[in-house]
């Protein structure tokens, strides 16, 4: 571009920007055609043009611009976007669906273009599809605090939204209820009641009836079982075996720190100012809450069980929850001199979590529900994590624990197998979806 084209355009790019401001949508429109006959392969005129073109019906126009402007700039998301909705309302569905597929594909958080992937799937015929993106869709938006209700949608999506919401509520049910059918089949639906209201409560069709306000899952709510902070270790007939072990499993634990194993930050990571939602520092050291990890959601970490046989063979000879991708959950869970875990919630109440204490300075303990517990080293403790908990270690040395998971009590044997394919195919389907898969 010589100087002159350059100088003329940016003159007729400013004007197209002042007439914006000044709410003088013909002056930008007049300016930015002006621009194109200097530039033919500038994006933003061809943008700004194609959704005048739009505005007045003409799609095939729209289109046309656009698709001059993906060549111009192939890996822009906002034009695959623009693309994506022009092609659509010209009947383009094919077309509209490669688009807003790259799109997603580039910048997945564009909840707007994944609702339009699911008008798309929806008009092609393919429901299970339009379900996941809808999904996907709505679930992105209300985690941004949008599409809550009228006021937080914008008016020319509102009535997407609420299709896109009815067709989510009516679309997942099915989806669910076949994960149930063979286990109905087999076992009875009085079996299964408890289940089929969890299930209930989970899709939003019936409320969550808490006994306890203090008691708030983040993700899954069984109801009809006892509600209580901590559970009482005759409840655990195994937990006699953890405890009797616990002079071999500190010995490996010890082993594990005097060799600086590698260790991860349990909350994964996180910036400095992240972590400060999360943990808190009494003294002058960082606060800092690592896991030596022997599972983590439903994985076995290889290295670390190779490195403890004795703990990890002892963990995998336990009655813990076993669900793909979600559980068990076992570790040493180190938490460093002057470390605060602040207060927090666990996902659901069909799970519990225990403590085998093996390293305990003073001035450290467990607050869940507001009581509060005091480790003592070889002594397990079990509570319910969707109370709100949080955990201290006010003195100079490192305290660690060793944590698993365990299925609740007072589930069923019928009722866990449930759960489990429950909570498989929830977690199947959010990822389906791109939605994020509840952890611990």
């Amino acid at each position: 571009m010589n100087g002159g084209i350059q100088a003329g355009a940016a003159a007729l790019r400013e004007m197209a920007v002042n007439g914006l401001r000044q709410g003088d949508a013909m002056l930008a429109e007049q300016s930015f055609a002006r621009l194109l006959e200097l530039v033919p392969g500038d994006v933003e005129a061809l943008q700004f043009l194609a959704s005048r073109h739009l505005v007045r019906g003409d799609a095939v126009r729209a289109v046309a611009m656009l698709l001059t402007a993906e060549r111009a700039r192939p890996d822009a998301p906002d034009t695959l976007h623009q693309l994506g909705a022009a092609q659509m309302a010209t009947g383009d569905l094919q077309g509209a669906l490669r688009s807003l597929r790259r799109c997603l594909q580039l910048a997945p958080q564009i909840f707007v273009a994944r609702l339009r992937l699911g008008i798309t799937l929806e008009q092609l015929g393919e429901t299970h599809g339009a379900l996941l993106a809808y999904f996907g869709a709505v679930n992105a938006a209300q985690t941004q605090g949008r599409w809550l209700n009228d006021a937080t949608t914008a008016p020319g999506l509102q009535g997407a939204v609420k299709h896109a919401i009815q067709f989510i509520d009516a679309g997942r049910r099915p989806v669910f209820d076949a994960v149930l059918e063979p286990l109905r089949q087999r076992y009875g639906r009085a079996e299964l009641a408890r289940v089929e209201q969890c299930l209930a409560i989970y899709l939003g069709e019936q409320p969550a009836p808490l006994p306890d306000p203090r008691q708030k899952p983040k993700f899954l709510y069984f109801p009809g079982v006892p509600s209580q902070t901590y559970y009482p270790t005759s409840r655990f007939p195994w937990q006699a075996e953890l405890e009797a072990a616990t002079a071999a499993v500190r010995e490996e634990l010890m082993a594990v720190l005097a060799e600086n194993q590698p260790l991860q930050p349990f909350l994964g990571e996180r910036s400095p100012e992240e972590l400060k939602e999360h943990l808190r520092s009494s003294g002058s050291q960082a606060a800092v809450w690592d896991g030596y990890f022997f599972y983590r959601h439903g994985e076995r970490y290889d290295e670390q069980c190779a490195r403890c046989p004795r703990t990890s063979g002892l963990l995998d000879s336990l009655p813990l929850v076993r669900i793909r991708d979600h559980a068990p959950e076992t570790l040493y869970s180190v938490l460093r001199p002057g470390t605060h875990i602040l207060p927090h919630r666990g996902v659901t109440n069909t799970r519990l979590v225990t403590h085998l204490p093996l390293i305990v300075p003073s001035d450290c303990a467990i607050r869940v529900g507001g009581e509060i517990h005091e480790w003592q080293e070889g002594r397990c403790v079990t509570f319910d994590d969707t109370f709100e908990h949080e955990a201290w270690n006010n003195s100079n040395e490192t305290r660690v624990v060793l944590i698993l998971d365990s299925w609740n009590p007072d589930l069923t044997d019928v009722e866990r197998l449930a759960v489990t394919d429950l909570v498989e195919a929830i977690g199947d389907f959010n990822r389906a979806s791109e939605v994020p898969v509840p952890t611990g």
